[in-house]
């Protein structure tokens, strides 16, 4: 059992959760994911680490209410805990020193570019960072970037804050201004942006990675529920990724897999609701 020390709202529907698990908080590097469980009757999830804190034991995650697993896990109050945390699991970023990143995180995603882009300067790199979401309400850990990325561009789809318009927009501009001479570009968040990103970027000769959430239930590689096909091989997004060249990425592969459920975690997300307010 891990206890929750604190939650807070940060978004609709998205939470800031700090929970007691001092293993993964000691040897939790940045790119890599836990596996939640938040009732012994709940599915497996997997959520990045969003922070780490190895003296109090602590780590921090940001949880998208999406489904009933994520809807269980933000309904568990400060002073409760959750029945599994599991990891760190997947292969952790290889930080570097590459010489000038652009970081680019959509909605939630930034929850996963952000602990990338913190390691990526400390090693020494000039790192460009870009927010983006579709209302101001979704633009998340904007101080969080800005605190460590040498400039920050956010964008809104409908300009509510900021500037209006896509990610891409802003790595357009950055291309053009540095005449391609950036040396790589994460991307993480929703599937058609990191698709979009890489689309940009192929024609320049980019370096492009991207963090891979596919369905996942063991983060072993043992279930199988996590393959992508990269470069025309299959691969295990749990212990080979979660990041991987986004110029190899078989998107409409991946697409397709990620409706595969979609009925049944509706239906499964109605049920939550129910059970959630009778627990």
């Amino acid at each position: 059992m891990h206890k929750v020390l604190s939650t807070s709202e940060i978004a609709p529907a998205i939470v800031k959760m700090v929970i007691e698990a001092p293993d993964v908080a000691r040897k939790r590097r940045p790119g890599q994911f836990v596996v939640v469980r938040p009732f012994e009757v709940s599915e497996r999830i997997p959520l990045t680490i969003f922070d780490a804190d190895p003296a109090a034991g602590s780590i921090t995650l940001i949880v998208q209410v999406v489904g009933a697993t994520t809807r269980e896990l933000a309904s568990i109050s400060p002073g409760k805990a959750v029945s599994d945390v599991v990891g760190p699991l997947g292969t952790p970023t290889h930080i570097e020193k590459v010489g000038r990143m652009v970081s680019i995180g959509g909605g939630v995603g930034t929850a996963v570019a952000f602990p990338i882009a913190k390691a990526m300067k400390e090693a020494g790199n000039e790192v460009w960072g870009v927010i983006g979401g579709r209302t101001r309400d979704f633009v998340l850990l904007e101080d969080e970037m800005k605190a460590f990325c040498d400039r920050v561009v956010v964008t809104t789809d409908d300009g509510s804050y900021a500037r209006k318009g896509l990610v891409t927009d802003a790595l357009k501009e950055f291309i053009d201004e540095t005449a391609g001479k950036i040396d790589l570009v994460l991307a993480v968040g929703p599937l058609p942006m990191m698709r979009a990103v890489s689309d940009v970027t192929r024609g320049h000769g980019i370096r492009t990675i991207v963090s891979l959430n596919p369905i996942m239930v063991d983060g072993t590689g043992m279930c199988g529920g996590c393959r992508v096909e990269v470069g025309g091989e299959v691969k295990f997004a749990c212990v080979d990724g979660p990041e991987f060249d986004a110029h190899k990425v078989d998107f409409d592969n991946l697409a397709r897999r990620l409706r595969a459920y979609r009925d049944a975690e509706q239906a499964a997300d109605e049920q939550c609701k129910i059970g959630l307010k009778t627990r």
